[in-house]
């Protein structure tokens, strides 16, 4: 890159205002070293950077970069055996607070942002707290070497105040006594070259003795140290002397230690310049308003409301560029200052912050490149007496442009050609265009001719651009629009400013009737430019719309989703509260039964049963109704059946026994306090007739509600269906029965585990197994109980 291409697309400018941001003078120092890289690895790790200092300004609004310093040359000279003052060592002691307070900030973000390059970065600093702690320890905030610096700089100094304090008390009883103030000039103790002094009238200098130190301007008043009191400001010097020497051997000692640590301050030093420069890159890109662009090395750009740095916000017309794909060059034509030049710079200037590692005041979705070498030849138009020295000069600086180009460039002309005969320099400009296109470089030129709009039309790749005129206003409105070239506005302007529209046909006649028609053209395109336009911020307004209306729906949709999460919360609530209390009646119920079975012998009153039933049917809470089971499809026992026996009735998968026979294949059958007729196909003789102890139970259970052979759980949460398979299992124990099946569904199959988990576990479960054939399958659970 060349330092005049800098100059020309103000980048120097921007350094200066980017400069601004920072936090030390190591952070602006980097600012001046810096410069473009064109290797994509390396602008793309700059660019990461900025984003992660933008990130943490973002989420946390400052950074604490207070305290830093430039202490390179104080480590330097301690490591070469130098003392140190006091002030350096508190810059050393300040830069390693900073330093580590630094690094926990960005820890703390990194916990939940990630920020790898400025983890690693700050990662290197030490904090070297011993360092830190002697300094601060040894001196004050102000400087001075504190008396807890050394036991012997305490001692000495409180030897200092003592011998002060008796001169002070000598000096005072003399300016107190009556002979002796009409002597002095004033009833005061002062100081001059460092001794206690008394202002006394010259005429009475010899009354005192001692040593005169000064004198006032009229002579009139001399300080004298009066020889009573030399002597004692003698051993206070020595004193001093002594305290000096004290703490130049406290600053050697945390010189010493500085040196011993300079290589590690160096490079602390050296990764917190980094930090600072990368913080003030994010501060500007915050002033800007900028965005991160998408980086490429193929030489594709796509500026999107691109706005100019330099230009004040509320005045800064955004601009639509996109360069390096389906054309390779840009011809750009208008009016004088209808902003030519400065969409030239824009996008010579945005190549140069990108390749820097600054974000650019673009939208988002824009893409810059990196070049190897950014050429520009801009230059103001110059008076007709200067018209030659001004084309020799872009000529020259052309010439040197056309010896570095390649396809890695980016090549910026303003008003191509200028400066010698329009045909001759139209004919110049069109032939450097199709040098510098053949060698591949990007190309934005600005001309005044109009042969090159025709050339542009003629050439693949090269497209024509143009700025803008608004002919009521009679004023450019400096907006770029790319495809359409520029035409003259001249006849419009004159006709607005009164010519004779005589003279203004007249004119028109002498114009070439291709260049009229050719006119006519770029105003229809113009005319079509502004109704795309008015259509598109008609259809932006219409989108905004309906994200506006798409955002407040979702916002209801939100409450309301927060409003029926509370309602199921508190009907959950509710729930459990419900089954909590059943569950706890429930087990009180259970004990009082399990009591009346033990009492059975004694017999039983059915009151107490009916009673006990009734307080178990209220204690059971609402549940959803559950789906009946289909009948299991189980073989006929082929065993005689007789009075008496324990079958089971295969339909309702329900224990029962026989009391009597009523037909050539059907029983009556005992199923709780049901009693049915039964087929002998749907009966599965279980057990012989029970003793007589057994039948009283059997009676005592009959007199109770019967439980069903099968519990449904389907719907319900694993939690839920526990609290409903533990209330079945204790009933099913009091009912007698030996194997139960709980439904628990297919669906995506965790319900069914979370149960046989459940049940591995539990006291009354002997084993457990999927259902077979007719049983349900792997949608119930077959348990037989102890």
């Amino acid at each position: 890159m060349e330092a005049r291409t800098f100059t020309t697309l103000e980048f120097n400018k921007v350094m200066e205002q980017l400069a601004r941001h920072t936090a030390s003078s190591l952070g602006r120092e980097k600012i001046e070293q810096l410069l473009p890289s064109y290797e994509l690895a390396e602008v793309q790790r700059r660019q990461q950077a900025t984003y992660e200092g933008s990130t943490a300004l973002r989420l946390r609004g400052t950074v604490p970069l207070g305290g830093i310093r430039d202490i390179r040359p104080a480590c330097k000279r301690a490591a070469l055996g130098g003392m140190l003052n006091t002030a350096e060592l508190l810059d050393i002691a300040s830069t390693l607070y900073g330093g580590g307070r630094l690094k926990t900030f960005i820890t703390s973000i990194a916990e939940k942002d990630p920020l790898p390059l400025l983890e690693e970065l700050l990662g290197q600093v030490e904090r070297l707290s011993p360092v830190e702690n002697e300094i601060t320890r040894a001196i004050d905030e102000n400087g001075v070497v504190t008396d807890s610096a050394s036991p012997t700089l305490g001692h000495v100094r409180a030897q200092i105040r003592a011998s002060e304090k008796r001169i002070r008390e000598r000096l005072e009883q003399m300016i107190r006594n009556s002979n002796t103030q009409k002597m002095l000039q004033d009833a005061l103790i002062t100081i001059r070259n460092d001794r206690f002094v008394i202002p006394v009238k010259a005429e009475y200098r010899h009354v005192f003795g001692g040593i005169v130190h000064d004198q006032s301007a009229s002579g009139a008043t001399l300080f004298v140290e009066p020889q009573v009191i030399v002597n004692m400001s003698n051993d206070l010097r020595e004193l001093k002397l002594k305290e000096e020497r004290e703490v130049e051997k406290i600053l050697l000692a945390l010189s010493g230690l500085v040196a011993e640590h300079a290589d590690v301050l160096l490079h602390n030093v050296a990764c917190l310049a980094e930090a600072d420069f990368i913080f003030a890159k994010a501060s500007y890109a915050h002033a800007l308003k900028a965005t991160q662009p998408a980086i490429n090395e193929r030489g594709y750009l796509r500026i999107k409301r691109g706005r100019h740095p330099l230009i004040a916000g509320e005045s800064v017309v955004p601009i639509d560029v996109e360069l390096g794909g389906e054309y390779t060059a840009i011809v750009v034509t208008g009016p004088n200052t209808g902003g030519k030049t400065v969409s030239l710079k824009t996008i010579g200037l945005f190549s140069l912050m990108a390749m820097a590692g600054l974000q650019v005041p673009v939208d988002e979705g824009s893409e810059l490149s990196t070049f190897e070498g950014v050429y520009a030849d801009i230059g103001d138009e110059q008076s007709i007496e200067q018209s030659l020295s001004t084309f020799s000069s872009h000529m020259t600086n052309i010439s040197s442009i056309m010896q570095k180009v390649n396809n890695r460039s980016l090549i910026l002309f303003d008003e191509l050609g200028a400066g010698t005969d329009p045909t001759e320099g139209a004919a110049l400009a069109m032939a450097i265009i199709d040098y510098v296109h053949q060698r591949g470089a990007r190309i934005v030129a600005t001309t005044h001719y109009s042969e090159l709009k025709a050339y542009a039309y003629d050439r693949p790749h090269i497209v024509n651009a143009s700025v803008e005129f608004d002919e009521k206003t009679l004023r450019p409105t400096y907006r770029l629009l790319v495809g359409i070239p520029g035409r003259s506005n001249a006849f419009a302007i004159a006709s607005r400013l009164g010519l004779p529209e005589k003279i203004l046909d007249q004119a028109r006649n002498f114009v070439k009737t291709d260049e009229t028609e050719l006119d006519t053209m770029v105003a229809s395109l113009e005319e079509n430019q502004r109704q795309a336009e008015a259509e598109r911020r008609e259809v932006e307004r219409l989108r905004t719309e309906l994200e506006q209306t798409r955002r407040e729906l979702m916002q209801e949709v939100s409450e309301l989703e927060d409003k029926k999460d509370k309602l199921y919360e508190q009907a959950e609530e509710q729930a459990r509260r419900a089954v909590e209390k059943a569950r706890k009646e429930a087990e009180e119920i259970i004990v009082d039964l399990r009591e009346l079975a033990r009492q059975e012998r004694a017999g039983i009153k059915e009151h107490k049963l009916i009673e006990a039933r009734k307080r178990l049917e209220e204690a059971t809470p609402s549940l959803r109704k559950k789906k009946k089971a289909k009948p299991a499809n189980v073989p006929v026992s082929e065993q005689p059946l007789e009075v008496g026996d324990e079958v089971r009735v295969l339909s309702f998968n329900q224990k029962g026994e026989i009391l009597a026979k009523v037909g050539e294949r059907e029983f009556q059958v005992q199923v709780g306090l049901m009693k049915m007729n039964v087929k002998a196909d749907n009966l599965e003789k279980l057990k012989a007739a029970k003793t007589q102890q057994k039948q009283i139970i059997n009676t005592f259970r009959a007199a109770r509600d019967p439980v069903k052979m099968e519990l449904d759980v389907r719907g319900n949460t694993v939690e839920d269906a526990i609290l409903l398979i533990e209330k079945y299992f204790d009933e099913a124990l009091i009912g007698g029965l030996g194997q139960v099946s709980i439904i628990h569904g297919k669906g995506t199959g965790a319900l069914g585990l979370g149960i046989q988990k459940y049940l591995k576990k539990h006291r009354l479960v002997k084993s457990f197994r999927w259902g077979g054939q007719g049983e349900g399958g792997l949608g119930a659970t077959v348990v037989e109980l102890k």
